[in-house]
């Protein structure tokens, strides 16, 4: 791996912060500082985390902040179904973003174990 822009998983979580960032702008302007910026921060998180844990001296290290960046993904999952209860969000939209987060997810925890295999 060169960077953190090699890996298929960093490149996917960054478009996905751009779905996210467009379809909050639709939720109520009283969410603003809300739930909106929770899940903005939340999106924001696995790309960034996955960047940070990339340019780390360590495999260890790596692990750790990918294990951040996927604890950022079971927050989002929660914060858009809190979302659809709210009614900020329809549920078929809800249903693309979740599976999208799921693979996402997935992605992540494939990265971890390859990680993990390279310390063996």
């Amino acid at each position: 791996m060169k960077t953190h822009k090699d890996l298929k998983v960093w490149q996917k979580s960054l478009e996905f912060v751009t779905v996210i960032y467009t379809m909050t702008n639709n939720f109520p302007q009283s969410e603003k500082f809300g739930l909106t910026n929770q899940i903005r921060r939340s999106a924001v998180s696995i790309p960034s985390n996955i960047a940070e844990g990339s340019a780390r001296n360590h495999n260890k290290e790596f692990i750790q902040f990918l294990y951040i960046a996927l604890s950022s993904a079971s927050e989002l999952d929660t914060q858009i179904r809190i979302s659809v209860n709210l009614e900020f969000l329809n549920k078929e939209k809800s249903k693309e973003l979740l599976e999208e987060l799921d693979s996402i997810s997935k992605m992540i925890q494939g990265l971890i174990r390859s990680v993990k295999n390279t310390n063996n």
